[in-house]
């Protein structure tokens, strides 16, 4: 039997008085890999739960396939379920299908009525791929670096990137009708990354997905989905609240863009129509012979022609009005002003001097790095698959963690960090009261370009992952760092934002340390380089033979 399409009719969300879903019509037919994108805030995960049956609409419908994965941001499971149950669970459909196939085969020898039943079970059981599943099981532990856990830990013990990738391996294990995919590269190295590329690009169910990586969207993407209402408007186009776009996210970025300036020329020149008009309806009888007293003759020629000529002038008058209140009623809107960084990243260090310096660094099972020096205004990139030490790495540096052995020297008048947990005391203040508790004596959250002002003064609680994420950065920033470590800045944040980031890197007058897997930024990034996945390299100014800098390579 064919996949049935997912479809969404007339979709309207709101949460207390805000709608954060307006009259959203969406298809997804299987075979098409559809991404979703828009500014933190906008619905995108809001929209995921509702197609997942996670969340209910106010109103509108959802047909869906039989089998919905849906894998969340933060990923949840039931209470006590360790590593194995996880596991069996998204195995025991796939072997309880293979079983079945091995039962109506057995019993088409004694009852042909069975012919329908078993076609299709074996139609199940082929999309499905149930006899390569125990592999393919195993396979997805290893590669999501997942493999050296012990299978009966509680799920409830690991990381939160640790819970993601197991959700995923579980997808990738079950291979349902219908995969629903909120940020799934978050917490994925190379390898990970490739295999759920290719596990995506061989399922022949419907895909959706939200991902700020822009990698990702251009290899996997059929579709681009704007859940953004001024990108919508910005193409000109009210598609019930989205806009779709065909190809992959380059495809997108660049009609996004060229909408974009369309939009904002059609605005030019509608409000220069509009102030002509204005002007011409402002235009009195007064305005002939203005400031002129008649002659004689004019008073003759105004006795017998002055009605006419006030009759012709009130015509115009009212033309000019009638034209004037179509071009208001026809006008577009202002395109809104973009979020942007308006703040420089970090301040000035001292010039010249080392920033960090590390010798025989160790923290046993966590990393392991035998020489780093970066020096005042440095910048550093710290790459490496999962379990590599690059969080490890950023928090001995923050002074989060003690080594067990060697020497860290860090001089920085601030130290600026960013953890890949966005978490807050009291997620019940407003983002704006958050920011004034943590960032004392800086300027207004407003002023940073991070937050929209609808979001200032909503409880942290209330904020998407993206928002929380764009506040942590902001209280970061307002502190004015001379040194920062950032793990993983992209993550959960807008592809706007991730670009001007990368961007700032380039120009920031701060020590900057980054630990990303953010394949976009580790192509356009231009400073120095740690690879954790050979912690034999070193990177500094020391005269050792075997020393490496940015793209340098050791050779023995």
């Amino acid at each position: 039997m064919p996949i049935p399409a997912l479809v969404a009719h007339d979709l309207i969300k709101s949460y207390d008085a805000r709608i954060v879903l307006d009259g959203v019509d969406f298809v997804a037919a299987p075979g098409r890999r559809i991404g979703c994108v828009g500014e933190n805030g906008v619905g995108k995960s809001t929209f995921l739960r509702l197609l997942a049956g996670v969340e209910a609409p106010d109103s509108g419908t959802i047909t869906r396939p039989a089998e919905v994965a849906y894998l969340a941001q933060e990923p949840s499971f039931g209470d006590s379920v360790s590593v194995r149950d996880a596991i069996a669970a998204a195995l025991d459909p796939l072997h309880r299908g293979a079983t079945e196939v091995e039962r109506l085969s057995a019993a088409l020898a004694t009852d042909p009525g069975a012919t329908a039943a078993y076609n299709a079970a074996l139609e199940w059981a082929q999309s499905h791929d149930v006899w390569d599943a125990d592999r393919r099981a195993d396979l997805a532990l290893k590669r999501l670096g997942l493999a050296e856990l012990d299978d009966g830990r509680g799920i409830d013990s690991l990381s939160g990137g640790q819970r993601s990738r197991l959700a995923m391996a579980t997808i990738i294990t079950s291979r349902p009708d219908c995969v629903l995919l909120d940020e799934p590269t978050n917490h994925l190295d190379d390898d990970a990354a490739l295999l759920l590329e290719e596990f995506l690009l061989s399922l022949p169910g419907v895909v959706v997905i939200t991902s700020h990586d822009r990698v990702f969207l251009d290899r996997v993407a059929t579709d681009i989905v704007d859940l953004d209402e001024a990108g919508a408007a910005s193409a000109g186009i009210r598609s019930r609240g989205a806009v779709r776009y065909g190809g992959n996210f380059s495809t997108y970025l660049h009609e996004k863009e060229a909408a974009r300036r369309r939009w904002e020329q059609t605005y030019r020149d509608q409000q220069q129509e509009l102030t002509a008009l204005r002007r011409a309806t402002a235009v009195g009888t007064s305005a002939i012979a203005h400031n002129r007293g008649p002659t004689d003759p004019d008073k003759f020629v105004h006795k017998f022609k002055g009605a006419n000529v006030e009759r012709t002038h009130a015509r115009r008058i009212h033309s000019a009005e009638r034209r004037l209140d179509r071009a208001e009623r026809a006008q577009v809107r202002r395109p809104p002003a973009q979020l942007r960084l308006t703040t420089p990243l970090g301040a000035t260090p001292e010039p010249s001097l080392p920033a960090i310096a590390i010798r025989d660094l160790q923290v046993v099972g966590r990393v392991s790095v035998p020489y780093l020096q970066v020096r005042g205004g440095e910048r550093l990139l710290i790459t490496g698959a999962n379990g590599s030490g690059k969080s490890s790495l950023l928090a001995v540096i923050a002074g989060q963690v003690r080594p067990d052995r060697g020497t860290v020297d860090v001089r920085a008048r601030r130290i600026g960090v960013l953890s890949q947990d966005s978490r807050f005391s009291d997620p019940q203040r407003t983002a704006r009261e958050v920011f004034a508790r943590e960032a004392v004596g800086h300027d207004e959250l407003g002023d940073l370009g991070l937050l929209p002002p609808r979001d200032l003064n909503k409880p942290v609680a209330e904020l998407s992952a993206g928002q929380r994420r764009r506040l942590a950065l902001a209280i970061v920033i307002a502190r004015q760092p001379d040194l920062l470590l950032l793990d993983e800045p992209t993550n959960h944040i807008s592809l706007a934002l991730a670009s001007e980031l990368g961007d700032a890197f380039k120009t920031a007058p701060g020590t900057i340390l980054v630990a990303s897997h953010d394949r976009w930024l580790r192509q356009h990034w231009t400073g120095d380089r740690l690879d954790m996945d050979h912690p034999a390299q070193q990177v500094g100014a020391e005269s050792n033979p075997c020393q490496i800098r940015l793209r340098t390579s050791c050779k023995d």
